[in-house]
């Protein structure tokens, strides 16, 4: 049996997206649903850590309120998959591998996102589990044994982002795998990014303040194991400084920008 574990903010979300998709499903599960609206969790490790505390199933599925399982057989069909991998340590619908030679190509998943509802072009669609380095925390699932022995770190992931990056790192140094598997959802968020151009060049960075501030320690607390963390919205050197490097994927990116605006205005 798989335990749902899922922090919401948005009941009207929960209700249309999670909780509907789990309405008919053909396998008994157990729901267990914490409100943050109230600030009784001041991180999601630690919301997921005390909503994993009180699981009894087998695996333990954490999710997002905005996640559509579009199927009935969801749950049955994910429970078999995870019976087939022997060294599971922890495993999600959208992970990002380390054999490809951009960020780009390193995503595996068979998802869609975004209001429009489109398939992710973030990488290779997968048919089987793959390995992969990091999952995005749209959704995981951890086996309760492995959760009992490690559970979110509350120190390092101390606000709402990237506690699934810094629990798969840590399982690959348990010596478990972490894998992506071929089941689709649709995800109706396109993330946490900064959409404004001048907030981003004000910010270093089209992601939040809080958001770096994890990084920041996460890749202190892994530099020793690993030289690059690869995650879903970028990849990151475990020896150099965030600030640095937020301000090389600015410019970066800044590059790209004028060069595609220039093309454009040479082809009219």
């Amino acid at each position: 049996m798989i335990s749902v574990v899922c922090v919401h903010n948005n009941k009207k979300i929960l209700n249309d997206c999670l909780l509907k998709s789990l309405k008919n499903q053909t396998v008994n599960f157990q729901l267990i649903t914490l409100d943050s609206t109230e600030g009784k969790f001041r991180s999601a490790a630690q919301a997921l850590n005390h909503g994993g505390e009180g699981a009894i199933g087998k695996y333990i599925m954490f999710v997002h309120q905005d996640v559509d399982l579009c199927s009935n057989t969801w749950l049955e069909e994910s429970e078999k998959i995870l019976e087939s991998i022997s060294d599971l340590g922890i495993a999600g619908v959208a992970g990002m591998s380390v054999n490809k030679n951009s960020n780009g190509k390193r995503g595996r998943n068979i998802i869609k996102h975004g209001k429009s509802a489109k398939i992710w072009s973030f990488g290779t669609a997968i048919q089987k589990p793959e390995t992969v380095q990091t999952l995005d925390e749209c959704l995981v699932i951890i086996p309760k044994s492995v959760f009992d022995m490690l559970q979110f770190d509350e120190n390092v992931c101390d606000n709402w982002h990237m506690y699934a990056v810094d629990y798969c790192l840590s399982v690959h140094e348990e010596g478990l795998g972490v894998y992506a598997i071929p089941m689709f959802i649709y995800h109706k968020s396109t993330g946490a990014t900064i959409k404004n151009r001048l907030k981003v060049v004000l910010s270093m960075g089209w992601l939040s303040h809080e958001y770096y501030q994890t990084l920041d320690k996460l890749l202190k607390k892994h530099k020793l194991h690993v030289k690059w963390i690869y995650t879903t919205v970028g990849d990151w050197n475990t020896s150099y400084p965030v600030a640095i490097q937020r301000i090389q994927k600015l410019a970066k990116r800044g590059m790209g920008y004028l060069m595609r605006r220039l093309l454009r205005n040479c082809k009219k």
